[in-house]
């Protein structure tokens, strides 16, 4: 029986290893090249530790963290889908739960459930921790855009207003000091000669 349980943990380990294969449309703060999905897991899990001050006092940031090590994993199934890029908002949902219901029941039942569980949380976003989640997984990539020059902005032809209708709605109702400090930023550099 351990066999079997650890057989399936390590089957699980070894498909989500795919999630390194999955380019994203933000650039590398250096816009070498676009960051793939794991690397973004592991630097918007970053984010959340060194941001932790950011939350409100109900957040639990190692759960936050357990939320972002799995919010991307269905991106092996679904692929990425770029917030500002057009895609079918029902056909994306549709695919990414088929993609966690996939995934997540390669895992031993028990690890099945909490990891789902968690990634469901951060789906719906209702809750302290999910909505700060949310919003570190929307800042993550203005930093990288403001690092290398507007990257996608570029790419996809953003205006200063989309940003902050499509990200900042997000950053704000979980890390409200954080989007006042992104804004900011954000709009010194569509200001600037650089701005898409």
């Amino acid at each position: 029986m351990q066999d079997n349980r650890l057989i399936r943990q390590l089957e699980f380990l070894t498909e989500v290893d795919q999630l390194k294969s999955i380019l994203r449309a933000s650039r590398l703060a250096d816009n070498s090249r676009h960051e793939n999905s794991a690397e973004h897991s592991w630097h918007v899990i970053l984010c959340a530790l060194v941001l932790a001050d950011q939350a409100g006092p109900d957040v639990s940031i190692d759960r936050v963290i357990r939320m972002l090590i799995l919010h991307d994993i269905v991106e092996i199934d679904a692929g990425d889908a770029p917030i500002h890029g057009s895609h079918d908002a029902e056909a994306l949902a549709a695919a990414e739960v088929a993609a966690a219901q996939r995934l997540f029941n390669i895992l031993p039942a028990d690890q099945a459930t909490q990891m789902r569980a968690l990634w469901d949380e951060f789906e719906a976003a209702e809750s302290a921790d999910a909505i700060f989640a949310k919003s570190i997984d929307r800042v993550q990539p203005l930093l990288l855009n403001l690092a290398n020059g507007g990257g996608s902005w570029i790419d996809y032809n953003v205006s200063e207003a989309q940003i902050a209708t499509r990200v900042g709605t997000k950053v704000a109702k979980g890390a409200p000091r954080l989007w006042e400090h992104m804004r900011a930023r954000i709009a010194a550099f569509f200001a600037g000669s650089d701005a898409p």
